[in-house]
């Protein structure tokens, strides 16, 4: 019968998807046996059902609306002789994360990116070393989603950079998000961050890595 995503890796893996995508299945299953039980196998109804899972799935996720976002993995200028993270501690909840923020309309994601990190860090002196091609999705927990509405998630456009020399941060800005900050490794990022950002973080760190920044 239903085969989760583990199994059937054409189905969507998103977690809480995947619990409604079974729910959708059984309905879809019961329906179609009904009205089709003398012109498909059992095997061909559910190759048809897993189907029209999949479409439904990719049709919702269509219908979401992200943000558009910008984000950065900021190194010290230490680099590249010692590889060093830096997380900073929100100051409304405590966890710790990469600086982020909108992208105004207009605004292209490099200019986001300076202006987020003079906003949050108090400095935009920077050299980006590389962009990650791919924008990264997530969505928002339920807590998050409501005070964000319209938006469902956001979506996340990645830069790797090095702090100047004579880069400082600054943490005091005007509309202050982060009360702490720490340069951390590679594998020490993780002992920090345990927010629902995990899996995109991940993402993000093990491409700058396989293409030999970090």
């Amino acid at each position: 019968m239903y085969r989760s995503c583990e199994v059937d890796k054409r189905l969507s893996c998103d977690g809480k998807d995947e619990k409604l995508a079974e729910e959708l299945y059984f309905i879809l299953f019961l329906l179609f046996k009904i009205l089709f039980k003398f012109f498909f196998t059992t095997s061909q109804l559910h190759n048809l059902l897993t189907f029209l899972v999949i479409i439904l799935q990719k049709k919702g996720d269509i219908l979401k609306k992200y943000r558009p976002n910008v984000a950065a993995v900021v190194l010290s200028s230490k680099y590249p002789e010692k590889v060093e993270i830096l997380i900073a501690k929100r100051n409304d909840v405590d966890a710790w994360q990469f600086p982020q923020g909108g992208i105004d309309e207009g605004e292209s994601a490099k200019e986001a990116l300076l202006r987020e990190l003079k906003e949050e860090i108090g400095t935009d002196e920077v050299e980006i070393l590389a962009e990650m091609p791919e924008w990264q999705k997530y969505d928002f927990p339920k807590r998050i989603a409501k005070k964000m509405y319209p938006f469902d998630g956001q979506k996340q456009k990645y830069f790797l950079v090095k702090l100047k020399p004579n880069a400082k941060i600054n943490l005091n800005t005007e509309v202050p998000e982060f009360e702490d900050y720490k340069f951390v490794s590679l594998k020490e990022v993780f002992d920090y961050v345990k927010s629902f950002k995990r899996p995109v973080y991940k993402i993000v760190l093990d491409y700058f890595k396989k293409q030999g920044y970090i």
